[in-house]
């Protein structure tokens, strides 16, 4: 019966948006770097999230908040317990430097001590090498869908854990510093990502809720844009692991009203 739903967060149409920070994690991955005189690939490259120091004004102020690394989400559900969304995790990823690596290619006319022909040779990613970063950041722009099982409900309050998965695309603004060409750093549409998400949600006063979410995904980028020049690109993909905070507001756009019991008929 519709009076028994609604008291739900999860009812056909309620609509909801949030807000939230993410810790990211990274596996190792092979790049390749590929331009007019280079052909090359670093193996088990290492690289981690950039966290941002709290400072209220930067994870709380509208000029900012979007510094910091963050998730943003708009949702709907189309059915009771299922809905669909539009988000954007906003993640940084930041390959280290001075690390052990192996190089397989060639470099030549570079400018640099780097010109040569490598066959799997251990080789050390220096500063004056190589600087990769996807710091504003490694966006992954995602549609999802989500199923929503109730825990508890008591007054006020309400718990749920979500499940689902999404799929969409990565758009970096890739800080990348190779061999003698210049720093670049342009927005980019570079590859595809594909995800599994959980969540933990507290529902309280009705419109406002807590939720703490768990991702894996995997992405891949073989159009990496590295220099000014058009024909230099980088590709590379790996796994990661998200762990989210977010802070959100929920409202139903259908009222659901107590179900009614007819009348008998009577003569």
């Amino acid at each position: 019966m519709l009076g028994q739903q609604k008291n739900n967060a999860f009812n056909k149409g309620s609509f909801y948006f949030y807000w939230g920070w993410n810790r990211s994690f990274y596996s190792p991955s092979t790049i390749r770097f590929s331009g007019n005189n280079y052909d090359f690939q670093l193996y088990d490259v290492v690289a981690v999230d950039r966290q941002s120091p709290f400072d209220p004004q930067l994870y709380l102020s509208p000029s900012y908040m979007t510094i910091p690394q963050y998730n943003a989400r708009i949702g709907y559900y189309f059915k009771h317990n299922l809905q669909i969304s539009l988000g954007v995790d906003h993640m940084k990823y930041v390959m280290l430097h001075d690390q052990p690596s192996t190089i397989n290619g060639y470099i030549y006319n570079s400018n640099t001590s780097y010109d040569g022909v490598y066959v799997n040779q251990p080789f050390t990613i220096g500063q004056d090498f190589l600087k990769f970063e996807h710091t504003d950041g490694l966006n992954y722009i995602n549609s999802e869908i989500r199923k929503s099982l109730l825990i508890f409900r008591k007054k006020q309050i309400q718990s749920t854990f979500l499940f689902g998965g999404g799929v969409g695309a990565l758009l970096p603004k890739t800080n990348t510093t190779l061999l003698a060409n210049p720093r670049y750093d342009a927005f980019h549409l570079a590859g595809y990502g594909v995800d599994g998400v959980m969540s933990l949600q507290l529902n309280f006063f009705k419109y406002f809720f807590i939720q703490g979410e768990a991702k894996m995904g995997f992405i891949h980028m073989p159009d990496i844009r590295t220099t000014m020049n058009a024909s230099d690109r980088a590709s590379q993909m790996f796994l990661y692991n998200q762990f989210n905070v977010n802070f959100g507001l929920q409202f139903s756009l259908i009222k659901y009203t107590q179900a009614k019991i007819p009348k008998s008929p009577t003569d």
